[in-house]
């Protein structure tokens, strides 16, 4: 039954988030690249909220190990998603992408998308390294840029009034970062900080 709620909540989630966004009337007269980018920033923090929920064999059904196979197919995915989004709105808007990306928008959601993007451009990094890492240094520097990456996320999408539905944009991003907490206590990261 608990199998059903988690899957079905998640479903629930993600479908909301889409539809209420696709039926924005904020969408009118919107370029194609625009909408285009607006979707790929959508599907981008539904694939930050499954992150975690992968790596944490959180999600009933998937075992462990193979968790952690499709959490890095699916960080690929995030970074594919993230590159249109900030691709798309640099086609529609070049010199609002260049203060967002240089820290001088007016705009107050604009540095936590940043730094969220460079987060997960290192954790990129950090995955390509990791055989040369500690075990525990890739643990920590993982779980730092992860924690990163969800709370510049989630700050960027609730500081956003755009297409997103203000209650599905709310629900995405607070269970987002409870799964991500989750999932520290679980793999009991502050131990590691400790020592």
């Amino acid at each position: 039954m608990i199998r059903y709620l988690i899957w079905g909540g998640l479903g629930l989630i993600a479908v909301a988030a889409i539809l209420e966004a696709a039926f924005s009337p904020l969408l009118q007269w919107r370029q194609p690249v625009y909408i285009a980018a607006g979707f790929a920033g959508i599907v981008a923090m539904l694939l930050v909220l499954a992150q975690p929920l992968l790596a944490g064999g959180l999600l009933p059904g998937v075992r462990m190990q193979a968790g952690r196979r499709v959490h890095r197919w699916t960080g690929a995915a995030l970074l594919v998603a993230v590159l249109i989004h900030v691709g798309g709105l640099w086609v529609t808007s070049p010199p609002d992408m260049v203060d967002a990306l240089t820290f001088t928008s007016p705009t107050p959601f604009s540095p936590w998308g940043v730094v969220a993007m460079w987060a997960l451009f290192a954790t990129a990094v950090l995955a390509l390294l990791r055989d040369r890492l500690s075990a525990r240094g890739w643990r920590l520097g993982h779980s730092a840029l992860a924690l990163a990456i969800v709370t510049g996320s989630v700050v960027h999408a609730l500081l956003i009034e755009g297409t997103m539905g203000t209650l599905s944009k709310v629900a995405l991003c607070a269970v987002t970062v409870a799964v991500l907490l989750r999932v520290l206590m679980r793999l009991r990261v502050w131990r590691l900080v400790a020592r």
